[in-house]
């Protein structure tokens, strides 16, 4: 074998060892946690307000609890809310739960249309508790968010639309729900975009850095949309090194080699 090919195969094997790595750093989480082998500890304070306002379209679970008469209560609600009752189901979840009209309302039994637009869920309660204190005394009312929308995109294992039935989820939250990112994911440039009263806003953060903690967009809002981008290495067209392909392009190669220098 010549000096050119062994030359040949030497650069080949090592671009398929290039290639195949992904730089540790750019998958890692974090990064700043390194300090705990240092023993240093670091507190990364979050003052996060629930602030979302309510708008047309979402989905609100209203309970009556009236300590004197049930039934009342029941018939008012329009359904019976036992612990049997449970939501289950997204079916479950829409057929026992208010939707706010296209004006930002809700209709209730007794009190008809009340707008909750651009209240929060705390808001919206106290406001459905005063006109309801009109109607029917004891009467207690309990308020929850049924559900809201996430939409994880990019370079993750699971991308899509994922249905949140909590008051609250954070970044790497909605990332595990998506089956966490890819090898080929660039986590210090991952985007967020959010709807605003004046349109849609949006953010990069970095989630290879500690301080994304204390961010104002840690924690997500209904109706995000989180973009993770893929590293420029997956521009190639490719997402995992196709070292069959290249082994038999090279085993070809000393193949015909030999047999022409016969």
């Amino acid at each position: 074998m010549n000096r050119f090919l062994k030359i040949g195969l030497i650069a080949a094997l090592f671009a398929m060892a290039f290639a195949s790595c992904v730089p540790q750093k750019k998958m890692l989480y974090l990064k700043e946690a390194q300090m705990a082998a240092e023993n240093i500890s670091k507190e990364y304070v979050n003052d996060r307000t629930v602030d979302y306002k309510l708008q047309p379209g979402d989905n609100l679970y209203i309970r009556f609890i009236n300590i004197v008469d049930e039934k009342s209560t029941a018939s008012l609600a329009g359904e019976t809310f036992g612990r049997s009752n449970y939501m289950s189901s997204d079916a479950s979840i829409y057929l026992q739960s208010y939707t706010m009209d296209e004006d930002g309302c809700i209709e209730l039994p007794l009190t008809g249309k009340i707008e909750l637009r651009n209240l929060t869920v705390d808001q919206a309660k106290e406001k459905m508790q005063t006109e309801l204190d009109k109607y029917m005394n004891e009467t207690t009312i309990i308020v929850k968010l049924s559900n809201f929308n996430l939409t994880v995109l990019g370079e993750v294992v699971r991308p899509g639309m994922y249905k949140v039935y909590q008051s609250q989820i954070n970044l790497f939250e909605a990332v595990a729900m998506a089956g966490n990112m890819t090898n080929f994911a660039k986590n210090n440039e991952v985007k967020i975009i959010r709807q605003t009263d004046n349109g849609s806003e949006i953010v990069t953060v970095d989630m290879g850095a500690a301080d994304i903690l204390s961010s104002p967009y840690y924690y997500l809002k209904p109706n995000d949309i989180i973009y993770v981008e893929p590293l420029k290495i997956k521009q190639w067209g490719f997402t995992t090194f196709p070292y069959s392909t290249v082994l038999s392009v090279v085993s070809l190669a000393v193949t015909l080699y030999l047999a022409f220098k016969k």
